[in-house]
C-alpha cells in the first residue's frame, strides 16, 4: 500500500459524499489528494516513516468552502487599506475604531470602511452622522461605503477628491449639498453606484509590494473562515491584465492559499464586444491550473445590462440598447465556447436577458455551455423554468442579509419571503451555488451567509424567509461545496471529502451540525488545508501554520490585534447580542434622508 504524506485522525468528518456509507473519522492525503477516507484503523495502514499525523481531537471536519461569487482579486489589492466594521455591535464602537485608525493613518492616505456592515447590526439602529465622522477624523480623509447606495465623506476627504460647490453631479449620481450649495459629504447612487466607485478610486493605492502582502493577508483571512476556493467575478475599475499582476506573481511564487477561478469583467462602455473579442483571441477558459485558472466571461457583459440592486432606490429602467449590445456579446461568447455569468437582480431585467439568450440559442445552440445568473433575488417562476430549459445555473449570495430591511420597506414582507426563491431553484434541478458577493456590500465571511441560508435572517435579526424557503444545515453546506464547484466546472475535483478528490478541508471551532443557530455566524476554522497542506491553524494547530509576514504598511488596520476589524474586535457578531426588528416610520422624511445631519437616532427613508 502507498504511504500517505499526511493523516488526519480522530475527527468527525462530514464528507459530503452520498456514497460514503460508513462513518469517517480519518483521512489519508497523498500528493494533494485524498488517498483514503474511513476509520482510523483502516487509515493508519497508510502511515509510513515520513507521514505526518495530526490528531483532530474529535473536531468536526467539512470540505473546504467554495464562494461562487466574490471579488477576491480586487479585495486583496485593497484589504490592508480597509477598516472593517463587520459584526461590530454598536455605532459607538465603530466610531471609536474609526477615530483610532484616523490617528495612526499618515497623510495622504485615507481611512476606508468598505462593505460588510449596515446600521441594523448596531445597537443604536442607525448610521453615523456626518458630524460624528468629522469629529472622529477632523484631518484624515475618511470614505465610508454604505451598500450600493451611499458614501459618507468627511471634510478632509471632500478636499482630497476636490468636490466643491462648482463640481457638477456626475451621470447617475448625486453630490448632496447644503443650502449654500456646498457638498455635505454624502454621495448618493441614483440610479447606479458609479459615483461611489469612481470616488473610491481617487484614493491612494498601496505600493506594489504592499499589494502582494495585502493579498496574502486577505487569502489567509479567508482560510481562517474555512474558505479554500473562490470564483472571482471581476469587478468595476479592475482591469485585465494590469490588475491581475499581483495575484499572478503570488501564483508564480507558490503563495496562493486559496484556489481562484476568475471571470473577465468588461471594461469599456460601448466597446464591450471589442473587449471580449480581444480576450477570446488571446486566452481561453480553463487556462491555468488547479490554483489559478480562467473561468470565462462576466459578471458584467455589457454596461447597459447593469441592474444594480440598490433597494434604497426604485428599480432602474435599463436602456433600449440593451438587447442589441448583449446579443452581440453573448453570440460571440457562445460561438467561442466561453462560459459566462451575468449580474441580474430583478425579474424584469432577467426577462429581457432570457429573450436575448433564447434568440442566440436558436442561431448558435448553447449545447451544454455553462452559463449562469448571479443574484436573481426577484426571479419569477416562469423565468426559473426558462433558465432551466437553457441549462443555466444561479449563483446566489446573502446580499439580503445586509439589505433585507430596505427590501421590505420598498417591496413588502411577502415579496421578501422568496427573494431569492432558493427552494424552488433546487426543486427544479437548477445548479445553485452560494457565495457572498464580498467585499463592497456583504462581508466575505461565509458563516454569515450560511446563517442567512439556514435561519432566513439578516445581520440585524429581521426574519425574511418562512421555513419553506430556508435550508437545512446539510443543504446549505452543499451549496457552499458541491453546489459552488459546478460553477467552475470542477465538480469532479472538489466539494466532497472522498478518495481522489483535491485535499481541501476545514476543521471547525465548533460542531456546525449541532451548535445553536445564533452561534453559526461565530464559527471559523481552526485548521485549514488546501492541496493537502496546512494554510491556516490556530490554538493547538497554530504551530502547523506557515508563517505570514507582518501586514504592511505598518499603519494598516490589518496590523492591529484583531486584524482589519481593529484592536480587540471580533469579526463576528457577539454571542447573545439580540436586536429587535427595525421600527417603521409612519411619517414621511423631511428631505431625501430626513434628519440626516441632525443626529436622528434612526435612518429615515
Amino acid at each position: 500500500m502507498a504511504t500517505a504524506d499526511l493523516i488526519l485522525k480522530n475527527g468527525r468528518i462530514a464528507t459530503g459524499n452520498a456514497h460514503q456509507k460508513t462513518s469517517a473519522d480519518a483521512v489519508a492525503i497523498q500528493d494533494g489528494r485524498f488517498g483514503a477516507v474511513g476509520s482510523e484503523k483502516d487509515i493508519m495502514a497508510w502511515r509510513g516513516p515520513a507521514t505526518r499525523v495530526i490528531d483532530l481531537g474529535g473536531r468536526t471536519v467539512i470540505p473546504g468552502l467554495i464562494d461562487s461569487h466574490i471579488h477576491t482579486i480586487r479585495g486583496g489589492l485593497n484589504y490592508n487599506l480597509e477598516l472593517r466594521w463587520d459584526g461590530v455591535p454598536s455605532l459607538a464602537d465603530a466610531l471609536r475604531k474609526l477615530r483610532a485608525q484616523a490617528q495612526r493613518t499618515p497623510p495622504p492616505q485615507w481611512v476606508r470602511v468598505v462593505g460588510g456592515w449596515n446600521e441594523f447590526q448596531f445597537a443604536e439602529r442607525r448610521l453615523p452622522t456626518l458630524e460624528e465622522i468629522n469629529a472622529a477624523a477632523p484631518e484624515t480623509p475618511v470614505f465610508i461605503l454604505y451598500l450600493y447606495g451611499l458614501a459618507l465623506l468627511n471634510g478632509a476627504a471632500l478636499r482630497a477628491v476636490g468636490y466643491t460647490r462648482d463640481t457638477p453631479n456626475p451621470p447617475g449620481g448625486e453630490i448632496q449639498r447644503d443650502k449654500q450649495g456646498n457638498p455635505t459629504g454624502l454621495l448618493i447612487a441614483r440610479p447606479n453606484a458609479s459615483i461611489l466607485y469612481s470616488t473610491l478610486a481617487k484614493g491612494p493605492k498601496l505600493a506594489y509590494e504592499d499589494q502582494l502582502n495585502s493579498s496574502r493577508h486577505f487569502m489567509r483571512e479567508l482560510n481562517r473562515l474555512g474558505l479554500t476556493s473562490v470564483i472571482d467575478a471581476g469587478g468595476g475599475f479592475q482591469n485585465y491584465p494590469e490588475d491581475y499582476k499581483v495575484i499572478e506573481e503570488l501564483h508564480a511564487r507558490g503563495q496562493l492559499t486559496v484556489r481562484i477561478a476568475y471571470n473577465l469583467f468588461t471594461q469599456h462602455p460601448a466597446q464591450e464586444l471589442e473587449d471580449f473579442r480581444k480576450w477570446t483571441a488571446t486566452v481561453r477558459p480553463g487556462q491555468g491550473d488547479a490554483f489559478y485558472r480562467l473561468n470565462g466571461a462576466g459578471e458584467m457583459l455589457v454596461f447597459s445590462a447593469a441592474d444594480f440592486e440598490d433597494f434604497l432606490e426604485p428599480r432602474p429602467d435599463l436602456p433600449a440598447s440593451l438587447e442589441g449590445e448583449l446579443e452581440a456579446v453573448v453570440h460571440h461568447l457562445v460561438r467561442s465556447r466561453w462560459p459566462f455569468r451575468l449580474h441580474a437582480t430583478y425579474d424584469e431585467s432577467i426577462s429581457r436577458f432570457l429573450d436575448v439568450f433564447e434568440r442566440v440559442d436558436r442561431e448558435v445552440p448553447f449545447q451544454g455551455l455553462k452559463w449562469w445568473f448571479d443574484h436573481a433575488e426577484t426571479i419569477s417562476p416562469r423565468n426559473l423554468e426558462r433558465t432551466r430549459a437553457l441549462g443555466g445555473g444561479i449563483a446566489i449570495q446573502n446580499r439580503m442579509s445586509f439589505q433585507g430591511e430596505h427590501f421590505i420597506a420598498r417591496y413588502g414582507a411577502d415579496a421578501a419571503a422568496h427573494s431569492p426563491p432558493i427552494r424552488r431553484m433546487l426543486e427544479l434541478g437548477i445548479p445553485v451555488g452560494a457565495g457572498t458577493d464580498a467585499t463592497r456590500v456583504s462581508s466575505y465571511n461565509p458563516w454569515v451567509s450560511l446563517y442567512w441560508l439556514i435561519t432566513g435572517k439578516t445581520v440585524g435579526g429581521t426574519a425574511l424567509y418562512p421555513a419553506a424557503n430556508r435550508m437545512s444545515r446539510e443543504e446549505a453546506l452543499r451549496l457552499y461545496t458541491t453546489g459552488s464547484a459546478w460553477f467552475s466546472g470542477e465538480e469532479r475535483d472538489k466539494g466532497i471529502i472522498a478518495e481522489g478528490m483535491l485535499a481541501d478541508l476545514a476543521v471547525l471551532s465548533a460542531d456546525y451540525f449541532s451548535v445553536p443557530e445564533e452561534q453559526l455566524k461565530h464559527l471559523e476554522s481552526v485548521l485549514t488545508l488546501v492541496d493537502g497542506k496546512v494554510v491556516h491553524g490556530t490554538g493547538p494547530f497554530g504551530p502547523l501554520a506557515p508563517p505570514l509576514p507582518p501586514a504592511s504598511p505598518d499603519w494598516s488596520p490589518v496590523s492591529l490585534p484583531g486584524g482589519a476589524q481593529g484592536a480587540g474586535a471580533s469579526p463576528l457578531h457577539p454571542a447573545g447580542c439580540v436586536h429587535q426588528p427595525p421600527h417603521v416610520h409612519p411619517h414621511a422624511p423631511a428631505g431625501p434622508f430626513g434628519s440626516w445631519n441632525s443626529g436622528c437616532d434612526c435612518f429615515v427613508f
